[in-house]
């Protein structure tokens, strides 16, 4: 079902008679559990027109690298054979996707594109709405509830997003039943990317190469499936008791394909409430409150990405304290080198750079120390956020960005007071000796080679 409030009009311009309907892909990259995708096979039947699907592949995405390129690829070779098997032709080529939206639309009835929650996808939908030769209309995919229908404002905490939640979650928590094109269109022609090589469709375009590809997560909503029935069939159960040990494997890892849009969060969603485990409810409060508390933080916060976007409570304990005296002071590139003097921020770090994914309950500690470790709360903020959007394959998106900000105050609350880091939530090494074996995480850490 494709409820009405994942559906919004971008423009008010008049149908034309294309000759397909168009499919710009962009935040939702799979080809299953896909709102704006099931909605574009139906318009497309409607009107008696083939569907094609676009996407767009800009070299200069905000801090993306050819980790992030690589993985993202690897995804898109998996969506383009499933489209396929379906009959729709997919072209995929090497620009800014706002400008081909807008030239692929020349001959478009109607374009069709997913929701994105950041300052640049907000952009591209915005320019392509305006320049787009026909109808744009957005669907949204990525949230379990619409955001909008969620909320209304940038709210306060999970505390207070959770009932507005929680009251809807019985209307949106439902199947998507997959449909079938009635029109072929594999036998449209268009200059297309081959992606079939991922080297070598990155070969052509001029990305940032500084950090490599991981190979403990290849993208792809198969490996994210994998992933999935893994962690519900021998984790799920355990997982409340044994989520914030870094030394157990006992997380989903879903961040990485939630954050490229190759697996959807509804079927998550359906498959954990489905398996009757008693860790069903703590895992569901993390993947739709706490990730849609983020969607609704970028969404309606110009300032997401900003210390400006703190609370007021938090910016004032850290300028307050900006003056106290360091016990120790670590640099951007030593924090990068993972050179403190604290053996278990450092693992964190290596593991981040070495996997591309951070335990969970180690970035928040991460997060907190280098507040305490930088000259000023402005720095330690820039730090955390460029070294997550750098290296984690799940950064730069609404729930890395919200995950930084957690560790400054962002929906938090005032702690006791302490020295540097005001009444922000503190954290400890001796908090983590006491939690779990720490110094076998470190020895794993290091045994990643």
């Amino acid at each position: 079902m494709i409820h009405r409030e994942r559906i919004k009009a971008l423009n008010q311009k008049r149908a034309q008679d294309g000759r397909y309907v168009l499919y710009w892909m962009q935040a939702s990259q799979r080809a299953e559990y896909n709102h704006a995708l099931e909605y574009a096979i139906s318009t497309a039947n409607e009107q008696g027109k083939p569907l094609v699907v676009y996407f767009g592949i800009t070299g200069n995405f905000p801090e993306a690298n050819e980790r992030h390129y690589v993985f993202m690829l690897q995804g898109l070779q998996e969506v383009e054979q499933s489209l396929r098997a379906r009959g729709i032709m997919m072209v995929i080529r090497a620009e800014s996707p706002e400008i081909g939206a807008v030239e692929m639309s020349k001959d478009a009835s109607m374009t069709i594109v997913d929701q994105g929650y950041l300052r640049i996808q907000q952009h591209w939908r915005s320019h392509a709405a305006e320049h787009a030769a026909c109808p744009v209309v957005q669907v949204e995919s990525e949230v379990i509830v619409p955001v909008e229908a969620a909320s209304a404002k940038e709210e306060y905490a999970a505390a207070t997003l959770r009932p507005k939640i929680t009251s809807k979650l019985r209307h949106y928590l439902v199947p998507l039943r997959e449909r079938r094109p009635r029109l072929d269109s594999l036998d449209l022609e268009f200059d297309s990317l081959d992606v079939g090589d991922v080297d070598q469709a990155l070969s052509g375009i001029d990305i940032d190469r500084s950090v490599k590809p991981v190979s403990q997560f290849r993208g792809g909503t198969r490996q994210a499936r994998t992933h999935l029935e893994a962690f519900v069939k021998g984790k799920l159960d355990r997982y409340p008791e044994l989520r914030n040990d870094p030394t157990a494997d006992y997380l989903s890892n879903m961040s990485p394909y939630l954050h490229f849009g190759q697996v959807s969060p509804l079927y998550i969603a359906l498959r954990v409430s489905e398996s009757g485990s008693r860790g069903k409810d703590d895992y569901l409060e993390e993947l739709i409150v706490r990730r849609e508390l983020s969607m609704n933080f970028a969404h309606y916060s110009r300032d997401y990405d900003s210390f400006d976007g703190l609370p007021q409570w938090a910016q004032k304990t850290l300028q307050e304290h900006s003056k106290d005296p360091r016990e120790y002071l670590h640099s951007p590139a030593e924090l990068e080198a993972a050179r403190t003097h604290d053996p278990y921020w450092n693992a964190a770090q290596e593991e981040m750079v070495k996997t591309g994914k951070m335990h969970g309950y180690m970035r928040m500690y991460w997060g907190k120390k280098i507040i305490e470790w930088s000259k000023s709360p402005e720095e330690a903020f820039q730090t955390a956020l460029y070294l997550n959007n750098k290296y984690e394959l799940d950064g730069r998106d609404p729930n890395g960005f919200t995950g930084v900000a957690w560790c400054f105050g962002k929906h938090d609350r005032p702690w006791e007071e302490r020295r540097v880091v005001g009444t922000l939530r503190y954290m400890t090494a001796g908090g983590l000796r006491r939690k779990f074996d720490a110094d076998a995480y470190v020895k794993r850490v290091r045994a990643l080679g």
